[in-house]
């Protein structure tokens, strides 16, 4: 299934991000958000996943509704995703540029 798949990459990126949350020694709000950016996309995952089962379950005939609702329940997993990007964005970027940037001018 394709959103198992998606899922997995997600996983990935969470795991990614927490390691660098803890580099980059967040503060109390800022690891609020990223867990709640995190737990956005993973609840969104599952409640695709729960559209594309049901709709499995439902039907095995091509149904032009079944995919539209399988494609908006993927959409919306794309929202979250990009959400939490930008949102990983501005709270790892400056501290990232910072570290980088220190990095420079010691080498």
């Amino acid at each position: 299934m394709r959103s198992e798949r998606n899922a997995r990459i997600h996983l990935a990126m969470a795991i990614l991000v927490i390691l660098m949350s803890i580099w980059l020694r967040l503060t109390a709000i800022e690891w609020v958000l990223i867990v709640a950016a995190i737990a956005l996309v993973f609840a969104g995952e599952m409640l695709n996943t729960v559209v594309e089962l049901t709709i499995d379950l439902i039907t095995v005939e091509r149904n032009p509704l079944a995919k539209r609702a399988k494609d908006v329940a993927a959409g919306a997993i794309l929202v979250a995703a990009a959400a939490a990007a930008i949102m990983g964005l501005l709270i790892l970027g400056p501290r990232l540029w910072l570290k980088l940037i220190s990095f420079m001018h010691r080498a």
